[in-house]
């Protein structure tokens, strides 16, 4: 099973509210953007032409890979607010 495969296993609760934040204005200096490719869920995509970080927080795995990669340690993280966020288990 690829890790494709194994993510669309995982159940999520969504909040209406971001988990996880960056500063755009550091993401258009980060020139690896390493947040893009670290991330197993594929949270975070560069928008070329807008110039913003968008954050798809509700694939959020709860890693914390993207906080610990990040070199400008840009990245706001904080785990979902209780009963949010993945649900690892289903039942």
């Amino acid at each position: 099973m690829n890790i494709n495969e194994k993510l669309s296993t995982l159940k999520y609760n969504k909040d209406n509210e971001s988990h996880l934040s960056v500063d755009n204005d550091k993401c258009m200096r980060c020139k690896d953007k390493v947040c893009t490719y670290i991330c197993p869920a594929n949270v975070y995509e560069w928008n070329e032409e807008k110039c913003i970080m968008t954050i798809r927080y509700e694939n959020c795995l709860e890693c914390g890979a993207c906080k610990i990669a990040c070199e400008s340690e840009n990245i706001t993280w904080h785990y979902p607010k209780a009963q949010y966020g993945v649900k690892f288990k289903n039942g």
